[in-house]
């Protein structure tokens, strides 16, 4: 076998470095942090790069629609709930920066298991072998009477379990999100999928009752999203169900006319998934609007989030 004769590398054209454009130079560089700096310090700091520009984009964004009267509507996943966040949610919606909070069915689930108890998640492999998984008496007692209670009277799921949690009396019901948002006035809507949430498997279950208040829920959502021309979508944590209920709900707004196009989205999660990135960040904002992606884990993300709006707001105000 006869091997080729080397490249010659002599002909190669080249060109000056200090001629060259390049995509990262000093001015993009980090800065040297401090003990107790505030965390617009710390954003400042921060490169002039990838992730680190997004942050201070959606924080931006977040602060601008606030200031300017615009919606900041979350939509969120229950796992949001799980690792610890209604606090912060909940002093988001007192501070009046969360205009609307949309959630998948498990939120309920895991907001009302907090409001009686005091605490949620199970361990499902610890229990699912004996089929106990999902069988919390409490639970799908309150919820599902909750749900049917809801439809009879005309009311979405998410104002009739946060008005059903406020009347309860339960223990920790200054950390649930449902019966502050109701307290707040804050709308929330749920958005269920049959079989996916505990409360399904329970005899109290009320698919007729279910599906009436849910699709309620949708039909208040969108009357949200209608409004959202200027403001913010912060979608956390939902893989496939409310990237699915947004966009439907965007496209009904918009066949009927009303313009929805110069908005920020913001989805935030700890993996990229396929549906968040193509239905809430690239293809609702083609029109005009922005689409931002954070990759990292809610119980840090969410509170940096915060964190930067505040202390945005907060110069806003000072100037």
């Amino acid at each position: 076998m006869k091997y080729p004769e080397p490249f010659d590398l002599g002909a190669l054209r080249t060109y000056s470095l200090h001629d060259r454009p390049s995509k990262v130079g000093l001015g993009d560089f980090a800065r040297p942090l401090s003990a107790g700096m505030r965390v617009a310090d710390l954003l400042a700091a921060l490169p002039r790069q990838l992730a680190a520009e997004d942050l201070r984009a959606a924080a931006a964004a977040v602060a601008a629609a606030v200031r300017g009267g615009r919606p900041v509507l979350l939509a969120m996943g229950a796992h949001v709930i799980k690792v610890g966040l209604n606090p912060v949610l909940i002093d988001l919606m007192h501070r009046g920066i969360l205009s609307g909070i949309a959630l998948n069915g498990a939120g309920i689930v895991h907001d009302a298991e907090i409001a009686m108890a005091g605490r949620t998640s199970e361990d499902v492999a610890a229990v699912l072998g004996e089929g106990q998984f999902g069988a919390a008496r409490e639970t799908g007692e309150f919820l599902n009477e909750a749900v049917r209670r809801a439809a009879a009277e005309g009311k979405g799921l998410g104002e009739g379990v946060g008005e059903a949690l406020a009347a309860a009396g339960f223990p920790h019901l200054d950390q649930s999100l449902l019966a502050s948002a109701w307290r707040l006035g804050v709308p929330v809507t749920v958005h269920v999928a049959v079989g996916t949430d505990i409360i399904h498997i329970h005899p109290g279950a009320d698919g007729a009752a279910i599906g009436r208040a849910s699709h309620l829920d949708f039909r208040r959502f969108a009357t949200l999203v209608a409004g959202l021309e200027g403001g913010v979508l912060l979608h956390v944590g939902s893989a496939v169900l409310l990237p699915e209920v947004f966009l439907k709900a965007l496209t009904l707004v918009r066949n009927v006319g009303h313009r929805v196009e110069r908005f920020t989205t913001v989805n935030m999660d700890f993996i990229r998934h396929y549906r968040p990135l193509t239905n809430v960040v690239q293809r609702p904002t083609l029109q005009g609007g922005r689409g931002i992606h954070l990759t990292g884990h809610h119980e840090i993300m969410v509170p940096l989030l915060a964190a930067a709006v505040l202390e945005a707001l907060e110069a806003g105000d000072a100037a």
